[in-house]
């Protein structure tokens, strides 16, 4: 859990720079293609305003991903360089204030959330698993100089 202590905050801003184990995370990750294994690096400035606290600063975090093509195995560094968070003191957005501390976690975990990929793949001109000789499907990439044929052609050979 990442924490702030509000008495800490008023008398400077306070600069945090560490790693948070994924598990305190909790990212309760559902798809198979994406799993999240190493602890999440984060480099944040938290400041005490009239009305909330302002967390600016950036965010990385390495995912161990499978490409929805090809199958291959790859990383994927989501990266939130200018990340910025406002968290205010009223209003239905308040944040919850325990001991004089808040916790950042929730606010950490959903804007990384945001940023996983919905189809992860290798390579944007990935082109999925080449056929073999016996016809099966094997992972790999179609040569470039093959062109894939379009879903579409064996329809178009259909006489209705």
């Amino acid at each position: 859990m990442l924490s702030v202590n509000l008495h800490h905050l008023e008398a400077h801003e306070l600069h945090l720079q560490d790693e948070l184990p994924v598990k305190e995370l909790d990212l309760d990750v559902h798809d198979p293609m994406i799993r999240a294994e190493q602890p999440l690096r984060y480099d944040i400035t938290v400041q005490k305003l009239d009305d909330g606290i302002l967390v600016t600063g950036s965010l990385r975090l390495t995912l161990e991903c499978n490409c929805v093509r090809c199958l291959e195995a790859f990383r994927h560094e989501l990266n939130l360089a200018d990340w910025t968070c406002h968290l205010p003191f009223a209003g239905e957005e308040r944040v919850p204030v325990d001991n004089d501390c808040v916790d950042l976690t929730p606010y950490l975990r959903e804007d990384i959330l945001l940023e996983f990929p919905q189809h992860p793949l290798c390579k944007p001109d990935c082109r999925g698993l080449e056929k073999t000789s016996t016809g099966k499907a094997k992972p790999g990439r179609i040569p470039r100089g093959e062109m894939a044929l379009s879903p579409w052609a064996e329809l178009n050979k259909l006489k209705l």
